[in-house]
């Protein structure tokens, strides 16, 4: 008997749920930086669940930029990686 072929289903879950917007002009430098840090923090966060590490301790720097290159972000800076092992914790 033949195997089933299963198609990849079209959800709404495929694009994105909002629209982007421009982000806010007249802050200073640093609150950019940091937003977009705290951005970043959350997508490796949420790949790192998907591929199972639950614990900061199974999320070493490397284990983090092998998230960040998996997804298609660039590599992240130390802070960066301080920021999603802080996130692992809250997320307990």
């Amino acid at each position: 008997m033949p195997a089933a072929v299963l198609s990849p289903p079209k959800s709404p879950l495929l694009k994105s749920p909002l629209p982007k917007r421009a982000l806010p002009a007249g802050r200073p430098r640093a609150w950019y930086i940091a937003h977009n840090r705290r951005l970043k923090s959350m997508r490796l966060v949420i790949a790192l669940l998907d591929s199972g590490v639950y614990e900061p301790a199974q999320a070493g720097n490397g284990r983090i930029r092998d998230a960040a290159e998996r997804i298609g972000v660039h590599e992240p800076s130390d802070t960066t990686c301080r920021m999603v092992r802080t996130l692992l914790v809250y997320g307990r």
